[in-house]
């Protein structure tokens, strides 16, 4: 795995969670609907059961995938982390952590940083190449 793509982990499984929050609250919210439509006209009990139970079911299925996706993420969070605590310079590291850990923008890291943006993609670069190094030198040893 190349390092820009294993840092951008938790990005991606942050952007799942926030996907799949938000279809969880469509299924509650449809299911709010179909509460109040059943329970305002008479429906015969088994068609009324049978379509609340797959809108419950579907809310739960979603909930426990929103869950897996939570799982990830929290256990992602910190092996990225460890990885960026072993590149030397601390400006780089900071840099890593803002954009990959914080999900910063560059240009929004380069302002508090006080660097300009071009120097703040060059470090970001150096970054890259050194998380690069110590996920091959992982593989290595792990080989």
């Amino acid at each position: 795995m190349n390092a820009k793509d294993f840092l951008s982990q938790a990005w991606i499984l942050d952007e799942q969670v926030q996907s799949k929050l938000m279809q969880v609250e469509a299924l509650k919210s449809m299911a709010c609907r179909v509460m109040t439509v059943y329970g305002a006209e008479p429906v015969a009990h088994t068609r009324n059961a049978s379509g609340m139970e797959d809108v419950i079911l579907r809310i739960t299925e979603a909930e426990e995938e929103l869950q897996r996706k939570i799982d990830e993420l929290v256990s992602a969070k910190p092996r990225i982390g460890l990885v960026i605590s072993r590149v030397e310079d601390p400006s780089i590291q900071l840099i890593l952590e803002k954009r990959y850990l914080e999900f910063q923008p560059l240009s929004k890291i380069g302002v508090k940083m006080k660097f300009t943006y071009r120097w703040t993609r060059e470090l970001h670069h150096r970054g890259l190449e050194a998380v690069q190094q110590i996920l091959d030198e992982e593989d290595n040893t792990s080989a």
